[in-house]
């Protein structure tokens, strides 16, 4: 019997020094200042971080995309669509950028999209490069621009979540556009497009230019029809200078 317990004893010991030298490896392993080198990884989330713990860039499938009540940075995010793609973050840890997907079949036919962003420091998009591709009746409609856009001034990502929040909860529509547009007026939210270039849904090719309240001044396009346009619009848009007449 105690020859018996003395096997044991030696056997645990035996199994328990294994299980630490496979530990410590696995943990110099990951330490180790030598690139790994691997041949596929399938994985369903990456964040790419600093030393400090900072989060630079998340790559991840759309289930693991950031939304309502997930935080990153210490910051709380609010409710958005989920999709696959990636996100960038600067130095203070705010969002900054990203690049997002999509596509699917539905009723209609199909719906996709392709986004990629450029933050104002702590707000939204001022450069978009997007696409959207969509089919309803046997017609495709194909967008495909790169847009910069006015954001502003005294915007912030927690002020423009808090205001989404508070406006989403007024129910009477008019009501809620004034809300809006006193928040706009004090500089708190909203965006004005003044460049894009590109294709438009409607078949239009070119460059078209915007004021800082965002209407129409000018545009040199081609048409689906490959009539070439130069024209410029006043205030109000009406056409007050063309090329041809």
């Amino acid at each position: 019997m105690k020859n018996l317990n003395r096997e044991l004893v030696f056997l645990r010991t035996f199994a328990l020094a294994v299980v630490g030298v496979m530990v410590i490896a696995s943990i110099y392993s990951f330490n180790t200042n030598s690139n790994k080198r691997f041949g596929t990884i399938d994985v369903e989330r990456i964040n790419i971080i600093e030393k400090d713990g900072t989060v630079k860039m998340v790559i991840t499938n759309a289930d693991h995309f950031p939304s309502i009540g997930d935080s990153i940075n210490n910051r709380v995010y609010h409710e958005r669509k989920k999709r696959s793609g990636m996100l960038f973050f600067n130095e203070d840890g705010i969002e900054c950028g990203g690049f997002i997907y999509d596509g699917t079949e539905n009723e209609n036919g199909h719906s996709a999209g392709l986004s990629l962003t450029y933050d104002q420091y702590d707000g939204d998009q001022v450069m978009q490069l997007i696409t959207t591709d969509s089919k309803r009746d046997d017609k495709r409609i194909v967008s495909s621009m790169l847009a910069f856009n006015d954001r502003a001034e005294n915007e912030s990502q927690l002020g423009t979540m808090r205001i989404g929040e508070e406006l989403k909860a007024i129910k009477d529509p008019e009501e809620r556009r004034k809300k809006y547009q006193a928040y706009k007026d004090q500089n708190l939210m909203g965006a004005t497009t003044r460049i894009l270039l590109g294709k438009t849904p409607s078949e239009n090719n070119g460059l078209f230019l915007f004021d800082d309240h965002g209407n129409p001044r000018a545009q040199f396009s081609i048409d689906k029809d490959n009539q070439v346009k130069l024209v410029v619009f006043g205030e109000n848009g009406e056409i007050i200078n063309s090329w041809p007449q």
